[in-house]
This record gives structure tokens, sequence and C-alpha cells, in this order.
């Protein structure tokens, strides 16, 4: 469904992605791991289209991107990081943000309630407001968003990010569950492992702005190379040597 070739981008003078290249079959749950700094958000904006890459280019059914943009906004839903709700609209306006352009406003309401069933939140959340809910309703709300026009491809921007360990688990639970129930293609992008193995069909380790190990969950509990072993288990890896500390700020600060 989706393929990245060469794929290159700097900012300033660091080079945040390096010639990666990744498919991503039909149906496929992918997730990309990697510490912070190593490209993932940006390779995520890329593809999205909220970054221009240097090089490289992007497949989307066979054909760039560029050329199906349309279609495939059509076709993809989002859960951001900190659920991006709107704080001036009620939940199922959130919700049905998308659909209220589509169809009528009682029926857009429908599917928004419906949704948010999906996920776990009952007919009164939808008239509340984004700040009436706690962290982990904001990010079912948000999940509940991102399905809302029955995508064919979602995307997850670390989707347990705040939250405690149950309520990550449901939301990797719904997540996991979705995708198996709609077919869904999905990229998720997370430091946490828990999410990892709840999630993935396959994983992909980004270092430095390259892919450096992708595979299957099963393969990766089994793979030899020491940065992937080291990122699994929390592992500080030593800090290396060199000149005074580098104190300018960071290009791509907020963007990873």
């Amino acid at each position: 469904m989706l393929s990245v070739r060469g794929l290159s981008k700097t900012f300033g003078p660091k080079r945040v992605l390096d010639g990666v290249d990744l498919d991503l079959a039909t149906g496929e749950s992918l997730v990309v791991i990697g510490g912070s700094g190593t490209g993932k958000s940006v390779l995520l904006r890329c593809i999205l289209g909220l970054e221009t890459p240097d090089a490289g280019e992007i497949l989307w059914r066979d054909r760039p991107l560029a050329e199906g943009r349309a279609e495939f906004m059509d076709e993809f839903g989002m859960l951001f990081q900190n659920a991006a709700l709107f704080d001036s609209l009620p939940v199922w306006r959130n919700v049905a943000f998308r659909l209220l352009r589509q169809m009528p406003k009682a029926r857009a309401r429908d599917i928004a309630v419906e949704k948010l069933a999906r996920v776990g939140l009952g007919p009164e959340v939808a008239d509340l407001y984004p700040a009436e809910l706690s962290g982990g309703m904001r990010k079912r709300a948000g999940l509940a968003r991102a399905i809302a026009a029955d995508p064919r491809v979602i995307f997850f921007d670390e989707p347990t990010t705040g939250l405690d360990p149950i309520r990550a688990a449901t939301i990797n639970e719904l997540i996991r569950g979705i995708v198996d129930e709609t077919g869904a293609t999905a990229i998720t992008i997370t430091h946490d492992m828990s999410s990892v193995r709840a999630i993935a069909d396959r994983v992909a380790l980004l270092d430095r702005g390259r892919l450096r190990w992708q595979g299957t969950v099963a393969q990766m509990d089994t793979a030899q190379d020491d940065y992937l072993r080291d990122f699994i288990a929390g592992r500080a890896r030593p800090m290396a040597r060199g000149p005074a500390l580098d104190l300018a700020p960071d290009p791509t600060l907020g963007r990873e």
C-alpha cells in the first residue's frame, strides 16, 4: 500500500532522514521505534505531506503519492500524540469533523456516537467539551475521530504518551482490535515497548536517520543487534566522548 524509497531530509546542518527505504503491506500494522531525534516523527510528517523531503519518493499504491494526494487524504485517519481535539467544539463535533462536510448533521452525529461507543465512551460524552475529559478519555475521543470515516490507513503518533499503564493497555487493545476488525493499514511511532508488542505485525528501528533493523515481534526478541537489544531492555548506552558540548539549538526541536 505504501512504499518509501531513499527518503532523506535535513534541517540546517542536521540530517534527520538518510536514505530510508520502507514498505507497508495492505492490512499490515507497522510500528516504528527509535530514540528521540532518530527521525520517526519526520518520517511520518513526510508521508503526510507536512514536510517536503530533500530526496527520495513516497509511493501510494505503486504510484507517486504526490499524484494521488487527494485520494490518500480521503482514506487516512490520524491519532495525534496529545489527541489534538478542538477545545471550542463538543466531543461529537470533534469526532465528526470530517463527516460534517460530507453528510447531514444528524447522520454525522449518529456516526460520532457510534465511534465513541467503539472506543468505550458512552453517548453522554458526546456533548461534553475536551476540557471536561480525562487524559485517557481525550485519547479515546481522538481515536474515535481517527476512525470516524472508516479510513484505509491510520497513523498513530505516540498513542500512549502521558497515560498510566492501565489506560495505555486499553488504548493498545483498542488500536489492535480496530486494525483487526477493519483491515486498515496502520503505522505507529512509539517509544513504548508494550505498545510495540500489542500493536505490531512488524517493527522497524530507526537509528540516526537510517533504517537499522526490521522484522516481526518474534524476530525482534531474538535479534542480535546490540542497539535494538538495549532499546528493548531500556538499557543506557555509554555516552560518546568528544569535544565540549554543542549547546546550539537543535533544528529538529518540535519535530521529533
